[in-house]
């Protein structure tokens, strides 16, 4: 398969050069996939809050759909943890239940799809770059956790309510007298037997081999007839599409909104970062604006049918792509049995006891979406951002997924205004030696010149910095030690407003006022005409900026010899 470029349906132009030795490869992949996800995506509709066979309506229209649109070879698009975690905080705050449920989450789908094709269209890529990779890390943990609180009554056969998670999860402590022994049981062993999988034999399939035993276990010991919670009809068939109620859609617009937002930040890069890897890895071409298409037309195809948000799954991705996946013909076969598992096989799933469900919901959230790995390399490289994502772990337990979103980005655009107002203003020294000046706090045995202040600016200087760049300025003037030069090394300073033009001023007038010579060193072409424009340079002067720091501090240090002198 060539490369193909982007289009509007990217299969028209790989399909009719397809090779029928592919096939063979292709299918065992679709069939691979299938096999993972099915299993899943019933517990996947479960967290959702929606009828489980809304998960397969899902993965069917999500893996067909994409394989039309896409020009990635090996990503597989389907419901996952995460997103099925956002619709069902969706579902939670508006507390529809039953078709209504499944109605909320078909519009949240629909409107996740038109956003990502409006992404696509309008080319905005940039806009998921609000959430932070911090916030999603912390909102996903916590998301994980809600989740797994909200399982545990069905592994012990109790209940448990509450407005947040820390008073769900003391509800279901105070109702541990009650708990129900059969269910127990299965729910033990279940989440026994898919950790011992994961754990010892990883290769096996945990969630399909539990459904299986699962379903055998519901039959030989009459688990129905022993009280414990089944999943309860499933229909055959597949579902007629149509547009979610307008009503309902209208009535819940606030929270069908934010939720489609959350899914587009956390779908959009998660797509594009793994389209491109396995693009690098296989050396082949993608358009990253027509896989954003490809995920909206998926989003809507599976809000058409009644199903549940989609995205890339990394997971059914590199099964797909280690089972020797060659084309996106390996997703139109795991969609196509999927649609054979709604028409022949769905009415088992009706015999599989909910405590099974839950073991492998538990199994997925707490292995999808808590990476405990990435809270230890924050912790270790960057402190700041593990509080942030610690912040993120409880606004999510405190007030809820869907409210957690909107705390999510909060802290994102806030640490974001953080580290714009608050730029690195290292103070400088001479490496021995050499003409190099670097950072006196990594390097205190740098050389230093009495009376002569050098000051690095690392970010823009605007309205935003401008303050601060000033309260440093002023904080050295008046420090224990008295100047006679101040040195300005603009290197890193990028961009420059009329504002952090006009403090420049401010600086000229403070340190000529305080008897401090101002000289600037490395700026810009670019800054140096804001400066020019602003009336700076004729007031510092031509010859007190210079190339580089080395320069600016000679020079002063020739002129102060001259005063000497005089």
């Amino acid at each position: 398969m060539r490369d193909v470029p982007g289009g509007l349906l990217p299969i028209a132009g790989w399909l009719p050069r397809y090779e029928r030795p592919w096939l063979r490869a292709d299918v065992i992949a679709g069939i691979a996939v299938a096999a993972m996800i099915v299993p899943k995506n019933l517990g996947y509709a479960d967290i959702a809050g929606v009828p489980v066979q809304n998960g397969l309506y899902a993965a069917a229209a999500g893996a067909i759909v994409y394989a039309l649109f896409c020009t990635s070879r090996h990503i597989s698009t389907g419901p996952s943890s995460s997103l099925a975690t956002v619709a069902g905080g969706a579902v939670v705050v508006t507390a529809v239940t039953g078709d209504d449920a499944a109605q909320l989450v078909a519009a949240i789908t629909l409107v996740t799809g038109v956003l990502f094709l409006l992404l696509a269209v309008l080319r905005m890529g940039w806009i998921a770059q609000f959430l932070s990779r911090a916030v999603v890390t912390g909102f996903l943990a916590g998301a994980a956790v809600d989740v797994v609180v909200g399982e545990l009554p069905k592994l012990t056969g109790t209940s448990g309510d509450g407005d947040n998670v820390w008073r769900e999860f003391a509800s279901w402590i105070g109702g541990l007298g009650a708990i129900h022994l059969p269910t127990l049981v299965v729910g033990v062993v279940a989440l026994a037997v898919i950790l011992a999988l994961r754990f010892w034999a990883p290769k096996v399939p945990g969630a399909l081999t539990l459904v299986v035993g699962g379903l055998l276990a519901s039959y030989l010991f009459d688990l129905g007839g022993r009280d414990v919670a089944l999943v309860g009809p499933v229909p055959t068939g597949l579902p007629v599409p149509q547009l979610p109620s307008l009503d309902l859609a209208l009535q819940h617009a606030p929270e069908i909104l934010i939720a489609a937002s959350a899914l587009l930040l956390i779908g959009f890069s998660q797509t594009a970062g793994d389209a491109r890897a396995f693009a690098t890895r296989h050396r082949y071409r993608i358009d990253e604006n027509q896989e954003a298409v490809a995920q909206g037309m998926a989003n809507v195809g599976a809000g058409l049918v009644q199903g549940m948000p989609v995205s890339t799954s990394l997971s059914a991705s590199s099964l797909n792509e280690s089972a020797g996946a060659r084309t996106p013909v390996a997703s139109l076969t795991t969609g196509a049995l999927v649609i054979l598992t709604l028409l022949l096989l769905a009415p088992l799933f009706s015999e599989l006891p909910k405590a099974v469900l839950g073991a492998i919901i538990i199994d997925a959230v707490v292995f999808g979406m808590i990476n405990l790995k990435e809270f230890a390399r924050m912790l270790r490289v960057s402190r700041f951002d593990f509080w942030i994502a610690v912040a993120a772990v409880v606004g999510v337990l405190s007030v809820g997924v869907l409210f957690g979103i909107v705390i999510g980005v909060a802290l994102s655009l806030g640490w974001l205004v953080y580290v714009s107002t608050r730029p690195a203003m290292p103070a400088l020294g001479r490496e021995p030696g050499t003409q190099v000046f670097r950072d006196l706090d990594l390097n205190p045995a740098d050389e230093t010149f009495p009376g002569i202040g050098v000051i690095r600016l690392d970010g823009g200087l605007f309205f935003a910095t401008a303050e601060a760049f000033d309260e440093r300025i002023r904080g050295l003037l008046t420090g224990d030690q008295p100047l006679t030069a101040l040195v300005l090394d603009l290197e890193g300073v990028g961009f420059i407003d009329s504002q952090g033009a006009a403090k420049v001023t401010e600086i000229r007038d403070l340190t000529e006022a305080e008897g401090v010579t101002l000289r600037l060193a490395r700026v810009k072409p670019h800054v140096l005409n804001v400066l020019r424009a602003q009336g700076v340079l004729d007031r510092v002067g031509a010859d007190h900026v210079h190339g580089n720091v080395h320069r600016a501090v000679e020079a002063q240090l020739a002129e102060s010899t001259d005063h000497e002198a005089q």
